[in-house]
């Protein structure tokens, strides 16, 4: 959505406060109001981000194995070689990822799918990255995959579909369980409910 035109702003301000209120989470007034402090702390603020946000869209690529942002490719996660590789975490973005990493709770390998099965939204299995989860799971190396979507309905419903392109492989098949609220996002919660779910996994 296009922010409405601030009064006596230039273009170049303009242009700034369109860019801002394109980032989810801003909308038209957050985006002016996140403007106008950039500007006001240009040397504190404004230029540090301008430098950080070349630098990442320069260097920061997708990792061709898992799906997760990193400098390199394939990603630190999946280059470190004291990783269990019978293990194999499904989760939908990246965020979710840096979640467990904080918790300390999964010491295996990651998928990231991209986001869940969504009909509202029109988001199909050939639209995330289900044909790679299953080339991995084929490889012979995993011999347990966990299903770690939240626990709302379009997450459920993708962890339904996965388990079944998963099982007639041979692979057991957990997903998170005791700890994680229905509804809840595995991003926003603490690292005690992200452990205590992990240790609780049962299978589907």
């Amino acid at each position: 959505m296009r922010s409405p035109k601030t009064p006596t702003a230039s273009p170049e301000i303009e242009a700034l406060i369109d860019a801002l209120g394109k980032v989810p989470g801003l909308g038209p007034r957050s985006a002016r109001r996140a403007a106008l402090q950039l500007l006001k702390k240009r040397d504190l603020l404004m230029l540090p981000l301008a430098a950080a946000l070349t630098e990442a869209a320069q260097k920061v690529q997708t990792c061709g194995e898992c799906g997760a942002l990193d400098t390199q490719n394939p990603c630190a996660i999946c280059a470190a070689p004291g990783r269990d590789d019978a293990l194999l975490c499904v989760v939908a973005e990246v965020g979710d990822v840096w979640a467990l990493e904080r918790a300390g709770a999964f010491k295996g390998r990651y998928h990231v799918l991209g986001g869940v099965l969504s009909a509202l939204d029109g988001v199909r299995p050939e639209d995330l990255r289900i044909p790679k989860l299953i080339e991995r799971a084929n490889r012979g190396l995993v011999k347990e995959i966990i299903i770690a979507l939240s626990a709302t309905v379009d997450g459920q419903t993708t962890a339904h579909y996965l388990t079944e392109r998963l099982q007639p492989l041979g692979v057991s098949v957990t997903r998170l369980a005791h700890g994680v609220p229905v509804g809840g996002e595995l991003e926003l919660m603490d690292d005690g409910t992200l452990f205590a779910a992990f240790s609780s996994r049962r299978p589907l």
